[in-house]
Parts: C-alpha cells; structure tokens; sequence
C-alpha cells in the first residue's frame, strides 16, 4: 500500500536522492506534467488500484513530505511498446525520442528489479499542478544524472511511479 499524506495517495518520484529532486524541480516548474509506473510493480505489487481523473495526489520528498498536491487529468494503461511520443514529451525530461524514453525506462525499471518487454503494462499518468508547497530545487548544473545510465545535460533518468 502507498503511503498517504493528509488521507491522499503520494508519490515519490524517481529514486531517493538527486534524481527525485530533480523530477520534483519539474513538477514545481510545470515542466512535468506526467509519469509513468508498472502495472504489475507499482500497483498490483502494492495492492493499489489506478489513479482516477479528478484525484489528488500529493508529490513528496525522500523524507515523505509533501512537495506539491497534483490532479490527475488522465490515466492509460498501454504496452510498453504503445507509450506514445506525446506522452515521453509530457514527462518533461527532456528526451530525444520515443526510443530514448523506451531505453531510459527499460534501465530504470531492470534496476528496480523488473525486466520490462514490448508487451509489459505501463501506467501513463498525467497531472496537473494545483498546491505548490515550495521553491522547486535548484539544480547546480542543469545535468540529471544517476546511477543507472548516465543522460545528456538537458534529460534525466525516467521515474518509477511513475
């Protein structure tokens, strides 16, 4: 089950660490305006059903606190294969194209221990800020990178809840 905050589902985006507070950074920006999970890692592991459009959801910290409060503005559940380019764009971090995301995504979820194929279900979640609670984080450099694959300057690693 996910932790709640204030009775709301949460979200910890990314990994603890570099790579969540740069996500968060693009939440508070505007720049993030989606994530994406596993249907089998991040929810039926969690006995956690899908989003829904109108939910809340409150982005969070390496500590559990709250970032941001979001709005879910739309939730699919698509093969891997299927994740559209549209959808890349709209995590916001800077991908070069649909393969770039599909490569990132396949590396993220392997080191989560998950090996992701063409037919894996992913959850493409879009939100919508509505309950900044801080300054976004300054990055020192504009580069994201993590232990995972190392990414141009202007992207970062993809997120697991995606």
């Amino acid at each position: 089950m996910w932790p709640r905050v204030d009775g709301l589902r949460t979200i910890p985006l990314g990994t603890p660490g570099r790579m969540r507070a740069l996500l968060n950074g693009l939440v508070l920006a505007g720049a993030k305006q989606a994530t994406a999970g596993l249907m089998e890692l991040d929810y039926r592991a969690e006995s956690e059903p899908l989003e829904h459009l109108g939910e809340r959801l409150v982005i969070v910290d390496d500590d559990g606190g709250r970032v941001a409060e979001v709005e879910v503005t739309g939730v699919e559940v698509l093969p891997f294969a299927a994740v559209p380019w549209e959808f890349a764009l709209a995590e916001g971090e800077g991908y070069a194209s649909i393969d770039d995301w599909r490569e990132v995504h396949r590396r993220y979820w392997l080191a989560e221990g998950y090996e992701v194929d063409d037919s894996s279900e992913v959850v493409c979640l879009h939100f919508r800020l509505i309950d900044p609670r801080r300054a976004a984080p300054a990055a020192d450099d504009g580069a994201a990178q993590n232990d995972v694959m190392p990414r141009p300057s202007n992207t970062i690693e993809a997120d697991a809840t995606l």
